[in-house]
């Protein structure tokens, strides 16, 4: 896919940091290599810029410091710091994904969190790259939360602005729009979601890349009213219901995690995907 014909010319980045929650940790774009292990846009993308670099004779180091269940007060207050001390020329901002999922949430809180940190990594004088919430309009029973993915959305074209920031636009990805484009708990992004996403951040930031990430699959067939149903509850069961039980007594599905990623480090390309 060609460059974006309005593209900036894009510097060469040596020092990249992800921050963030399972969306930047990679969940469920499981490492075929290593089953434990995910993958993740983030990690593509690090792999893409490594090898660009290679090509010029640049070093390049990598570091993900997303640890899956973060609000956004917990992303900043845990990764922040520890990324700044990094020295990153390229930093990666998305959060408050999962403050947005939460009975109650702040909006204009949320986004004051996010605009301080991001600017906060531009007066470093590292590129920030923040991402919009994706459109789950169409998307059973998930769909209850779009409105306030279109707020987090508006409001994180500001903070893009008023920073200076990249900001990758998810949300009118229409590709995405795909049950196969997401987990099975239709939160976090499939290996192909995953791939589509980092192709569109190196598309952002004015790379080229070989992917075709705006071009829907082919339709799939269409499932009827009774195997919806059938597979509305079995998601109930599967994953609603044990991520209310986690609320209810105050628990994370990051718990005693630690960043995958927390120093900067080479990297090896990253699984194609199945």
């Amino acid at each position: 896919m060609p460059t974006r014909p309005d593209a900036p010319q894009p510097r060469v980045w040596e020092r990249f940091v992800a921050l963030g929650d399972s969306f930047t940790e990679g969940l469920v774009d499981t490492d075929p290599d290593r089953p434990e292990d995910f993958v993740g846009w983030a990690d593509r993308v690090a792999a893409a810029l490594a090898a660009r670099n290679a090509q010029v004779g640049a070093p390049f180091g990598y570091a993900n410091l997303a640890i899956r269940g973060r609000l956004i007060d917990a992303v900043i207050g845990e990764q922040l710091e520890p990324a700044l001390a990094l020295r990153p020329d390229l930093v990666s901002l998305s959060a408050g994904g999962n403050d947005v999922l939460r009975p109650r949430v702040s909006m204009p809180a949320v986004m004051a969190r996010l605009e301080e940190a991001a600017g906060r990594l531009r007066e470093s004088g590292a590129d920030v790259l923040l991402v919009t919430a994706p459109d789950v309009s169409w998307a059973p029973l998930v769909n209850r939360v779009h409105p306030r993915m279109v707020e987090y959305t508006a409001n994180l074209w500001g903070v893009g602005q008023r920073t200076g920031s990249f900001v990758v636009d998810i949300y009118t990805l229409r590709a995405l729009q795909d049950a196969r484009m997401w987990g099975s708990d239709r939160i976090h992004f499939s290996s192909e979601g995953h791939t589509r996403i980092a192709s569109q951040v190196l598309w952002t930031l004015g790379l080229e890349q070989d992917v075709d990430w705006t071009t829907p699959l082919e339709a799939a067939p269409p499932l009827g009213r009774i195997e919806s149903l059938q597979a509305d509850r079995e998601w109930v069961a599967a994953h609603l219901r044990p991520w209310i039980r986690r609320r209810l007594r105050g628990e994370s599905s990051g718990d005693d995690r630690v960043p995958k990623r927390p120093r900067i480090t080479p990297v090896d390309d990253p699984p194609t995907t199945p």
